[in-house]
């Protein structure tokens, strides 16, 4: 008797996105981030973007930061394990803030490094992180 087949490996898509520009269609999963508080109201920060340290350190700062990437987290986790035993081998999350630059770009990167260091393969679209915020 031979011994069951692994599930093949999930690959997983982590997109940031802006809710002022629209949901991404596609999303198996969309995660709200403006709960956070936003870089964009702190002046010396609202021209970067969460792939900039300062941005990205105000960001994570945040206590509700960490618990919402411990939280998706577990739900990619849990969510690529089931989609595995279903053969399906994609699995796309959203994050979302209000423009798509600060906040959901913070959050998708250090979702991607943890699932990275668990040996995932992640695959990272910033929709919306050059899109100008017309406010400016």
């Amino acid at each position: 008797m031979s011994e069951p087949e692994s599930p093949a490996p999930v690959a997983v898509a982590l997109m940031s996105f802006g809710y002022k520009f629209g949901i991404p269609a596609d999303a198996g999963f969309v995660m709200d981030a403006r709960m956070l508080r936003n870089p964009f109201w702190v002046p010396e920060l609202r021209s970067f973007t969460g792939l900039d340290a300062q941005v990205r350190d105000y960001v994570l700062e945040d206590e509700a930061a960490g618990e919402l990437i411990d939280r998706t987290h577990a739900l990619v986790l849990w969510s690529a394990q089931r989609y595995a035993e279903r053969n399906r081998t994609s699995l796309e999350v959203a994050i979302g803030c209000t423009g798509g630059r600060h906040r959901s770009v913070a959050i998708v990167e250090a979702v991607a490094q943890r699932l990275r260091e668990g040996g995932m393969a992640v695959a990272i679209r910033h929709r919306d992180v050059d899109v100008p915020d017309p406010r400016l």
